[in-house]
């Protein structure tokens, strides 16, 4: 007979028996189930998966020898009643891992492990979640069919680490793979939950926005972009909650009208979306780790979070969680500057001269037109002369002045909201070298720029921050007359500027 040591960093509390009549030792999993009256497991009954287990012939499965972790649902979990029908062969063994016995503190988060289900046709991994001292199990049907639908369902685990002969079991409270409940239905499940990992989310919904409720059920296709508990304990965000109407709209950026996988978002088959929030879109960046890992971030209001749990499955939509409150700035525009993808070049050339400096003080109002690199090389296409000395550094006084046109210094930020509401035909703005001259145009959700005669399209409206708006535009306010130079120069001799200061801010 094989032996195996498992070396574990808890007392385990073994199996024992109620009734001193039907003394129980060392049971496997099947024997723990059929017994599991008998046993001392609290309040949870385990009836109902059991039950499912000999009507779908599944019994030699967890009677087999060998290293398995089963996660058995409690009988609680299988409201409403049409979901103990759901629980077939195959979702059955999607609660099997086989040839691994899991104990819930050494094992590491969010690693995916095979399930019986790993087929071509059906494949189901499942990993561990920890969260305010809680421990959660999420299967992902990486490849689902008609009756298992592709997705993530997150399972608390109630009672962990249960030794069996044939490896351990935990208690979980709902039943995996099973997609049967609506995205109001998933908040709507933590309510009595305050240490559910969206319980603080669902709570700002329901004092601030029944309506939105409302209006996500009545969807067929959503995408929710729920923050965690850790996000809404953030300062500025207990500080927002007093503004009920500004809340109201901060919510609405939360959610989109189509259903948006993590792997539709990497595949770059969306960076953009518009949300519920009027004239207000989300957007995408799919950042690549060094070991070729990748991270997604979604941005709305200015505000980068990251998906930190994604796909969760609904029957009307997806739930990503995500590490902040959209909506609610917590940088500056430097540091906004710093850490945009599509900013390298802007922020990289004014750190000349010192001029970024000034975009960390907090007691002045900012709104920064700042263009994205793309517009830089678009430049050195249309004015390759000036383009290329500006990323001199003999040059960089030049580079500042053309810097401070893109920037306003005033009282308040600008939206481009407030910026087209003041625009009977050309304003005037307090720009920190002379004076800005726009005119704001608006087609649908969209703004343009009209200086110089040119027409700049405004990219990313509204990027808020501590101290000021951020709009990301597709051109720079350039002149051919700004720098004065001799000799010709060609977008061939700018490309090693622009390829060095990516290098640069990728180093940072």
């Amino acid at each position: 007979m094989t032996q195996v040591l498992h070396i574990i960093n808890e007392v385990l509390e073994p199996v024992r028996s109620n009734s001193a009549e039907s003394p129980i030792y060392n049971p496997n999993a099947f024997q723990f189930l059929n017994q599991s009256e008998n046993l001392n497991l609290g309040d949870h009954r385990v009836r109902t998966f059991r039950q499912r287990i000999v009507i779908e012939k599944k019994e030699p499965i967890f009677k087999a020898e060998g290293r398995f972790t089963f996660f058995i649902p409690v009988d609680e979990g299988f409201k409403p009643e049409p979901r103990p029908q759901k629980i077939d062969q195959l979702v059955i063994d999607g609660h099997v891992l086989p040839n691994e016995v899991l104990f819930t503190a050494p094992t590491p988060e969010k690693v995916p492990y095979p399930t019986l289900v790993f087929s071509d046709n059906l494949r189901v991994v499942v990993s561990f979640l920890k969260q305010q001292n809680k421990v959660y199990v999420q299967s992902d049907t990486q490849v689902g069919d008609a009756n298992h639908p592709a997705g993530v369902v997150l399972a608390e685990i109630v009672k962990a680490n249960i030794p069996v002969r044939n490896g351990v079991v935990h208690l979980i409270q709902r039943p995996l793979m099973v997609v049967d409940s609506t995205v109001k239905d998933f908040l709507e499940s933590f309510k009595e939950k305050e240490d559910g990992p969206v319980y603080k989310f669902y709570e700002t919904i329901r004092d601030f926005g029944d309506e939105i409720m409302a209006s996500i059920n009545h969807l067929t296709d959503v995408t929710l972009f729920a923050p965690s508990n850790e996000a809404l304990n953030e300062p500025g965000v207990k500080q927002m909650l007093q503004d009920k109407n500004r809340m109201k709209e901060i919510l609405k950026l939360h959610y989109v009208k189509e259903r948006l996988t993590l792997e539709k978002i990497k595949d770059k088959s969306v960076s953009q979306v518009p949300t519920a929030a009027d004239k207000k879109k989300l957007y995408f960046n799919v950042v690549q780790g060094p070991r070729e890992n990748q991270t997604v971030t979604v941005e709305g209001g200015g505000v980068n979070a990251t998906i930190i749990t994604p796909n969760i499955a609904a029957t009307n939509g997806i739930i990503h969680i995500i590490d902040r409150l959209l909506g609610v700035p917590y940088t500056t525009v430097l540091d906004k500057l710093r850490t945009d993808p599509m900013l390298n070049s802007t922020y990289l050339l004014g750190q000349r001269r010192g001029f970024n400096d000034q975009l960390n003080d907090t007691t002045k109002r900012f709104t920064y037109f700042a263009p994205l690199d793309y517009a830089w090389k678009d430049a050195a296409n249309n004015y390759p002369s000036t383009t290329k000395k500006l990323f001199m550094p003999e040059y960089s006084y030049h580079t500042k002045q053309i810097l401070e046109r893109h920037l306003v210094i005033a009282d308040q930020a600008y939206t481009m909201a407030k910026l087209k509401e003041m625009n009977n035909d050309t304003i005037y703005l307090p720009a920190a070298r002379d004076v800005l001259k726009l005119r704001v145009k608006e087609y649908g959700e969209s703004y343009q720029l009209e200086w110089e005669g040119k027409r700049i399209r405004v990219i990313r409206p509204d990027v808020e921050c501590t101290n000021g708006i951020i709009h990301v535009i597709n051109a720079v306010f350039l002149k051919d007359s700004d720098v004065r130079v001799t000799g010709g120069a060609s977008l061939a001799t700018l490309a090693p500027h622009l390829i060095m200061i990516l290098i640069a801010k990728w180093h940072l």
